[in-house]
């Protein structure tokens, strides 16, 4: 691979992009270890395809903000290095596909050109930080949750606590007590209120996740302070850095953390961590997300709608009005959330001059325009119906949420994207009715994982496989009954039955049929689901699942013509195999600079906090040695004890577990961070002493 040189003004960002072209050349000569490597990148929001030697590389875009030059430039970079389409997703980030690895710092470094990052967009990190997207101009909210997202993502880009993680960690602010942005099933969600006294906090979810086992998460407190906000989520994710599981994945998340020592010992584990805290108070700049540049108030000629049934469906269904008056939200629905470049610069040439300079990307994979003037409505309508992007129905019935399935994702099982759209046509063909209907939410994931929310929607499905003698076929599991409840409550949908792929559109027929014909008048889904049952749901659909009437149409996924294969994704690979001892007091000598660096620049706690991770690397390198790999940090630190501490075979003043865990007894000072750095440099040294002895013997 070639070197370039970067144009950018930011150093810090220029350094990262260079150490990640560094890294590339390093893993392509062989010499860092595959997993590390693989964390490296993902962490730079470069994630492997399921096609061999191309990656996706996804785009942060904190709570679906883009501006009308970031989308351009977000096209640019597709053009050149990717697929020549934007793939918008249920985590408001933009997706491109089919990129080279070696071309992905220079990718990285043109969309930082407009202040566009990809980092911590993947990986063992905090991911996007969502947020309604209409906060700002929602009329049900009690204040923007904007700033306070944006104030999260700047407080945690780059931040040590939230770098190597057991796992990645969700984060979310809901707009109002509606809950649009699910609170009940991140990490950490937030709901925002007021209280008697007028001052501004948020409603607390904690330890939600979607996944192959949902979990709704835990209201931990009724009233957080807004500038106790940034204090919380970083002693939480100091917490999770510390007992979260390292080997087992699939136990990695938070939740697990909960599941294993209980809600209250979680709650103290955190308030004790708060002593640690860069900060113990942090206000939110509230200006942070100025108001975008507003179209001019203009005088339209008498504009003709190309096609008025649709027009008047679409001023029902993807149109309302903000809390601002005289100005609307309009929302766009987008199939399968593609957009081809090139219809992503006409979008902005359209738009340019009837609604703000403000997208707002939705978890539902589509856009919301903002400060729309009623008198622009028949010429954005024409305008984008010639872009074939004025379909009715938005978050209806017919908006189906999909993820990319086999399409592109190592871990699809089915295709999940063809099937979207063959719902979606079935909606608008046979049952228009329901373009008006919010109540029902259909949502599809190619594999268990949820990244198409599939478990919290009314009417879910998740890409799997079935057997039938010596031939496999694909399958759909059917979920019912999730979705939001509001104000911190949700639901995750029952397992109800599995059936072969080609027949889930005969599943949707008769779920809405029965609904149509069996739910009491303004019955909502949920109180027609509870009170039929699970099981009633499970007859009805029973005989769809019966193997011994399939045909050859059965063995065929949405979307193929040969036969079924289940398959996972090639992922990469190093070329040699590397010494892992070594190569974590290699990354002990890199994170012992790191603390350097940023003590020099009197970050006392980044500085701690590099220094604490020496010690747990240090230490899990000498315990590899002797065959144990824990799953924890808090494990490495017993087992240190254990192992070499309480043998005499290392020497400490006093244990390996008051040396290190003095980080949570100690406030972030410069005289701490000048001690704790200097044990930490001599435990490395000694780990080192103590690794050549064992090498020489």
């Amino acid at each position: 691979m070639q070197s370039f040189r970067t144009e950018l003004e930011n150093p810090i960002v220029e350094k990262d992009i260079i150490d990640l072209e560094k890294k590339i050349r390093a893993f392509r000569e062989g010499t860092i270890h595959d997993e590390k490597f693989r964390s490296l990148r993902l962490a730079r929001g470069i994630y492997g395809q399921r096609q061999p030697g191309v990656q996706m590389v996804r785009i942060k875009l904190p709570f679906g903000k883009v501006t009308f030059k970031q989308l351009l430039r977000i096209a640019d970079v597709s053009d050149e290095f990717a697929s020549r389409n934007l793939h918008l997703t249920t985590r408001q980030d933009i997706q491109i596909h089919y990129v080279s690895l070696d071309r992905t710092p220079e990718l990285w470094a043109e969309l930082e050109k407009d202040n566009v990052t990809t980092r911590e967009a993947c990986g063992n990190t905090v991911r996007n930080v969502t947020a309604s997207p209409t906060a700002g101009i929602d009329p049900k909210e009690l204040f923007d949750v904007s700033p306070y997202a944006q104030g999260v993502f700047e407080y945690l880009l780059r931040n040590p606590v939230n770098q190597d993680m057991p796992r990645k960690f969700k984060i979310a602010f809901s707009a109002s007590e509606e809950d649009t942005a699910f609170s009940f099933a991140h990490d950490l969600g937030f709901i925002p209120k007021v209280n008697a006294n007028g001052e501004r906090g948020f409603k607390v979810m904690l330890g939600g996740g979607l996944g192959a086992q949902p979990i709704l998460a835990f209201i931990v407190d009724e009233f957080l302070p807004e500038d106790q906000l940034v204090p919380y989520i970083e002693s939480t994710l100091r917490v999770f850095d510390r007992y979260g599981e390292r080997t087992n994945r699939n136990k990695a998340r938070f939740k697990y953390i909960i599941q294993k020592l209980g809600i209250d010992e979680v709650l103290q584990l955190i308030k004790l961590e708060r002593i640690a805290n860069k900060v113990k108070s942090y206000k939110i700049d509230t200006s942070n997300v100025p108001l975008p540049a507003l179209p001019e108030a203009k005088t339209y000629d008498n504009v003709a709608v190309s096609n008025p049934l649709g027009y008047e469906q679409w001023l029902a269904t993807n149109i309302f009005e903000q809390k601002q008056k005289g100005f609307y939200g309009v929302y766009i629905k987008v199939l399968t959330g593609d957009i081809p470049t090139d219809r992503a610069r006409k979008l902005v040439a359209l738009l340019q001059t009837v609604a703000a300079d403000e997208i707002r990307i939705t978890q539902n994979q589509g856009l919301l325009l903002k400060y729309v003037r009623p008198e622009a409505f028949p010429t954005l309508y024409n305008g984008l119906a010639e872009l074939d992007m004025a379909a009715p129905g938005f978050d209806s019935v017919a908006d189906v949420t999909t993820c990319p399935g086999t399409d592109t994702c190592n871990l699809g099982i089915s295709n999940s994207m063809t099937f979207a759209r063959v719902l979606e046509d079935l909606i608008y063909n046979e049952y228009e009715d329901l373009i008006y209907n919010r109540d029902i939410k259909i949502k599809i994931s190619g594999c268990m994982n949820s990244c198409g929310q599939h478990s919290m929607a009314h009417i879910g499905f998740h890409g799997s496989s079935l057997k039938a003698g010596p031939k496999v076929l694909p399958s759909m599991q059917v979920m019912l009954g999730g979705g939001v409840v509001g104000d911190g409550v949700g639901r995750a949908g029952d397992r109800v039955i599995k059936i072969p792929a080609k027949r889930a559109t005969n599943v949707l027929r008769m779920l809405l049929d029965d609904y149509k014909t069996n739910s009491i008048e303004d019955e909502v889904f949920h109180n027609y689901y509870d009170r039929q049952g699970k099981d009633y749901f499970y007859q009805m659909l029973k005989p769809l699942a019966d193997l011994t009437t399939l045909t050859d149409e059965d063995f065929v996924d949405w979307g193929h013509v040969e036969d079924y294969e289940k398959a996972i994704g090639v992922g990469e690979c190093a070329g040699v195999v590397i010494d892992l001892v070594a190569t974590l007091l290699f990354e002990s000598d890199e994170k012992m600079e790191w603390a350097n660096e940023s003590f020099s620049g009197g970050a006392w706690a980044d500085a701690i906090y590099h220094s604490y991770n020496v010690f747990i690397n240090s230490a899990k390198a000498l315990l590899l040695d002797k065959g144990i790999n824990s799953s924890t940090q808090i494990g490495i630190i017993r087992e240190f004890d254990t192992q070499y501490v309480s043998t005499g075979e290392m020497e400490l003043d006093g244990s390996f577990n008051d040396l290190v865990l003095e980080i949570n007894k100690n406030e972030p000072s410069e005289e701490f961070a000048t001690a704790y750095k200097a044990k930490a440099a001599a435990f490395l040294e000694a780990v080192k002493i103590k690794r050549e002895a064992v090498l020489q013997s």
